[in-house]
């Protein structure tokens, strides 16, 4: 047993909907929001994301200030997912959970198949909040093709750490296939794999549905919804219907043990604010029960990142 299993195993709508939010929520142990970024243009070498004329990215953000957000609907704590490739962004996001216990966990960015990947595998999960790291569709494609790419990703199982990917509909089948290889990797699809929403999902992204519902080891975090929609300025519908069949073809496939909830905050400000991007989830999944809520806003998130905290 290496050092990581032994620790492991061991914007508001309004205060009636924020408050209804966090009551439902409690219910079941508070939520863990998996998907949020933090970033420091001030920093003397800047940031390499977002870019400097986002007007809605474009500035400080820290944890305080979501925290602030998120915590009167219930939200208990978060996992920071890294968007920048500078290796030593990492060490800055480690630092700043070290001083903030709400950051549950950091997934890093690292690139497999480089020669310092392991080197720098070993220093980061040193640090019991390094959970795992988010690739792209380039490193999904070098990891199906075997190699240095795949052995690193073994690596990074045989660390107790998880794998995110960012891609599109058309590389589902790619990360069952690679579900299948490494079966002790923790697989997360981010932001439902960037399907677009408001119209009957595309055939080829419920075909690679199919073929993630038969690698056991891969889970859907159900993110990116309002971006999906494609309607900036705030304009993401409000109404669940309009998400309805996106949610139930991820419902039917992964069930109710490998969804897990994530916001994009606060990249999802472009399209709505939080309080819609959780009261549209968080009305589907308590009408599924109780159980698949607690599941989907806090359990399955426990399971797949290995954090440590609530």
């Amino acid at each position: 047993m290496n050092r990581r299993r032994f620790i492991t195993s061991t914007a508001v709508a309004g205060a009636t909907l924020a408050a209804g939010c966090a009551t439902s929520s409690l219910r079941f142990g508070g939520i863990v929001d998996t998907h949020t970024h933090f970033y420091d243009p001030g920093r003397p070498e800047g940031v390499p994301w977002p870019p400097a004329d986002d007007p809605v990215l474009s500035r400080t953000v820290l944890p305080a200030e979501f925290e602030s957000l998120a915590k009167p609907f219930g939200v208990i704590g978060t996992v920071v997912v890294e968007a920048s490739p500078w290796v030593e962004d990492n060490q800055w996001l480690l630092e700043l959970a070290d001083q903030n216990p709400f950051l549950l966990g950091i997934v890093g960015n690292l690139k497999p198949g480089t020669p310092d990947f392991k080197t720098q595998l070993r220093r980061f999960v040193q640090n019991r909040r390094f959970c795992g790291i988010r690739v792209g569709g380039d490193t999904l494609e070098a990891a199906l093709a075997g190699g240095a790419a795949q052995n690193d990703l073994r690596q990074l199982a045989d660390s107790n750490l998880s794998l995110d990917l960012l891609i599109g509909p058309e590389q589902l089948p790619g990360a069952a296939q690679l579900g299948n290889a490494i079966p002790d990797l923790r697989i997360i699809v981010d932001h439902c794999a960037n399907v677009p929403v408001g119209s009957p999902p595309p055939n080829l992204w419920i075909a690679g549905l199919s073929a993630c519902h038969y690698a056991p080891n891969v889970s859907m975090k159900v993110s990116g919804l309002v971006e999906g929609t494609g309607r900036r300025g705030g304009q993401a519908p409000t109404d669940l219907a309009y998400y309805r069949s996106v949610l139930d073809s991820l419902w039917a496939t992964f069930g109710e043990d490998r969804l897990i909830y994530g916001s994009n905050w606060p990249v999802c400000l472009h399209f709505a604010s939080y309080a819609t991007v959780l009261a549209i989830v968080e009305e589907y999944f308590t009408a599924k029960s109780e159980r698949s809520a607690a599941k989907y806003f806090r359990r399955n998130a426990a399971r797949v990142y290995q954090y440590i905290g609530p």
